[in-house]
């Protein structure tokens, strides 16, 4: 994957194999016990420098010294019913985000020959959590976007995630891993939009992909954003398309969006369409639009014409989600029935679309529910906001 200019490291966590061994050099250590300490941490995830037994004890203590040490920790773990696994994580500032633990789903004969299959693809039925997990991370404590259906505005935004604390959660996951699994997957769907948080995202991918380290595949890290258009583009560039993209889209037309996304009030539909036009897919790779369905707001016929013209020439697949409950909002999914009606009418007219299967909403760990635990509310934030006269309604 193409190598972004990095912000400096701000965390012994969050040094690439090189910057160690600059920093060891100028320790007067050997400069190839750089890469051992970023496998240790990354590849191991082991951040106690006593238990890095192939290094030297001088080394250990100046490690130690340099304030090596895991920068969160696992306050609860919540299991769902359908093997989903919600972790709130406790950072340093005593500050909680979530992430949450997907096993993919499989036909409980197939589950030994697992297939490739994007994780967002699972069908519905007679399915049994595999071996296969996809994580959803967190990038901020919070959020400002304030998305009308979402619970991870509650609080509006409390501060950036470093990369260090981005990186910590899928280290973290894997101590939660049980059997055969394995961590392929990791979309930034979690709390907060990774886009605004830009220099540390960007990092904290290079880090999660490191061949020395996790070593996760580009094609399947996703990052999900609600449409800031500069940091899009900025991501096309750093990273030459290799990121897979998901679009918060959610509605199709600029009065509709802008109520129950303010972003868009920034940078309006045709905007986001023109970036995601530019954007440097690589070949047989699609952009991910994620739409919660929400009654009597976005869902009617009208709508899914719209969508059809508006990603109109643009490789994607559409995930439809309806919405999950969230406390407080009024807004609610539409019948079952509409849900799959708004699905044929998109097919029907050539878009590849698929229903996201609702997972984990036992333990508020759907999508859409990830919240601060006892923040409360403000205002206005989860309730609808004062929608104007749309346009056929």
């Amino acid at each position: 994957m193409k190598r972004p200019d990095l912000a400096p490291p701000t965390h012994p966590i969050e040094r690439l194999p090189e910057e160690w061994s600059e920093t060891l050099r100028a320790w007067g250590e050997p400069a190839y016990r750089g890469k051992q300490v970023f496998q240790w941490i990354h590849q191991r995830g082991v951040l106690d420098p006593d238990a890095m037994t192939d290094l030297p004890k001088s080394l250990r203590a100046k490690l130690i010294a340099d304030g090596l040490a895991m920068p969160a920790t696992i306050a609860l773990a919540k299991p769902s019913d359908d093997g989903t696994r919600k972790l709130l994580v406790r950072l340093g500032d005593e500050k909680d985000i979530e992430t949450v633990l997907l096993p993919q789903l499989v036909d409980a004969s197939e589950r030994d020959g697992l297939q490739e299959e994007d994780a967002d693809d699972d069908a519905s039925a007679g399915l049994v959590p595999g071996d296969v997990v996809t994580q959803c991370i967190s990038s901020q404590v919070g959020c400002a976007m304030a998305c009308s259906f979402c619970a991870s505005g509650v609080a509006g935004l409390k501060r950036h995630l470093g990369a260090a604390e981005i990186v910590a959660q899928v280290i973290l996951g894997r101590t939660q891993l049980t059997g055969n699994e394995r961590i392929r997957n990791v979309v930034l769907m979690g709390m907060g939009e990774p886009l605004h948080n830009y220099e540390a995202v960007a990092r904290a991918l290079v880090l999660l992909t490191h061949p020395d380290g996790i070593g996760l595949s580009a094609r399947r890290v996703t990052l999900s954003t609600s449409g800031l258009v500069p940091q899009i583009d900025r991501l096309g560039r750093d990273f030459g398309g290799q990121v897979a993209l998901a679009i918060s889209l959610h509605a199709t037309n600029d009065a509709t969006r802008s109520a129950i996304m303010p972003i868009n009030r920034k940078h309006e539909l045709s905007e986001l369409v023109a970036a995601l036009r530019r954007y440097p897919l690589p070949k047989r790779r699609r952009i991910t639009i994620e739409y919660t369905l929400l009654e009597g707001v976005n869902d009617a016929d009208t709508d899914a014409d719209a969508m059809v013209r508006l990603l109109s020439g643009i490789p994607t697949k559409v995930n439809l989600i309806p919405m999950n409950p969230v406390s407080g909002s009024p807004l609610r999914a539409p019948a079952w029935t509409r849900v799959l009606g708004f699905q044929r009418r998109l097919q029907d007219r050539g878009l590849t679309c698929f229903i996201r299967k609702q997972r984990g909403d036992d333990i508020d760990a759907a999508c859409g529910q990830l919240a601060l635990h006892g923040a409360a509310a403000r205002k206005g934030r989860l309730g609808l906001p004062v929608l104007p006269v749309l346009p056929g309604r």
